[in-house]
């Protein structure tokens, strides 16, 4: 059968709210379950399973599968809030800051033990396609977290490196997942790979959305202060095609404020944004995702599967386009 959202949602979090694991040492493994229940948007098991679906009618096959990207991302969340020095995670405080840092080194150390864990439960005669897909990619996202972090010390970063950078550090476990879950449906070599290319467009899109929201997004519905990689004067696609636009002098100024600590809060936040607003950055980053989604789109026409089948991984794209928070 065919899975909706709303279903594949509902089976995905019963999963990993079932996840089996000891009550001993709860040091150890409190911080897991802690990190876990507050969810997140299950993106990335989502793809998953309906990348599964669009070539089979079950999908308990890829759930393990499916909850171990999960888990991996959710342990390469724990490592960086670690390197940020993050005090809250999901409107929730995090783990470091709850358990301390050396319980959020080893909590998430053991989370990436579990993910294998789960990867085990996969078809022996899938595993290891499903192995190259997920050690690729876990490697590609401590490359795009030593990107970002390289970053933080240069004044201009190119476009083009931003974009690299993106692309490792979110895109490609959305495109892994993806991929994992075709592979698990019996997807063609050749239908996996346009899924993969799909998935890559679609993370870059939701990770330029991600930083257009943070600007330009509402407090009640993002659950969080606006401007928060502006005060932090981190690096995202709004920063990064500004410095590329703007004249020498703006690019000064933008520089000053980004690096700027000790100003008011809304008082910075107000005036990066009134240079985005001058140089037009905002449209340049909502033509962005839509050349993303399209790009996404136009690979999704190309897997070889009835349109009906299809229609999820569509309506998702889409969706994600236009989201809010």
């Amino acid at each position: 059968m065919m899975y909706d959202k709303e279903q594949l949602s509902a089976r995905i979090e019963a999963y990993m709210q079932a996840l089996p694991f000891p009550q001993e040492p709860d040091t150890l493994y409190e911080p897991i379950v802690y990190s876990l229940e507050r969810g997140g948007k299950r993106l990335r098991p989502l793809l998953a399973a309906m990348a599964c679906n669009v070539f089979r009618d079950t999908i308990d096959e890829v759930l393990p599968c499916a909850a171990a990207v999960e888990v991996f991302h959710n342990f390469t969340l724990l490592h960086d809030d670690i390197m940020d020095n993050a005090a809250v995670r999901r409107g929730k405080p995090s783990v470091q800051r709850k358990w301390g840092v050396n319980s959020a080194i080893l909590s998430g150390d053991a989370m990436l033990i579990y993910a294998y864990r789960l990867l085990e439960q996969a078809d022996t005669a899938l595993l290891p396609q499903i192995l190259r897909i997920f050690n690729d990619i876990s490697l590609k996202v401590c490359e795009g977290q030593q990107y970002d972090m390289d970053f933080e010390s240069l004044e201009h970063v190119p476009m083009e490196s931003y974009l690299r950078m993106i692309e490792l550090k979110t895109a490609v476990l959305l495109a892994g997942a993806t991929a994992i879950g075709a592979v698990v449906g019996g997807a063609s070599v050749e239908d996996r790979r346009r899924l993969y290319a799909f998935a890559i467009q679609l993370g870059m899109a939701f990770q330029i959305r991600d930083d257009i929201l943070d600007s330009y997004g509402t407090e009640e519905t993002l659950g969080k202060k606006i401007g928060g990689d502006i005060l932090e004067g981190k690096k995202t696609f709004l920063t990064t095609a500004a410095m590329e636009t703007a004249d020498e002098d703006t690019r000064h100024k933008l520089a000053g404020l980004m690096h700027n600590k000790a100003m008011i809060p809304d008082d910075k936040i107000a005036r990066v944004l009134a240079i985005y607003d001058r140089l037009g950055i905002r449209e340049r980053a909502e033509q962005a995702v839509a050349d993303y989604t399209a790009a996404a789109l136009e690979a999704l026409d190309g897997v070889s599967a009835p349109e009906e089948r299809k229609a999820q991984l569509r309506s998702l794209a889409a969706a994600l386009n236009r989201r809010m928070h």
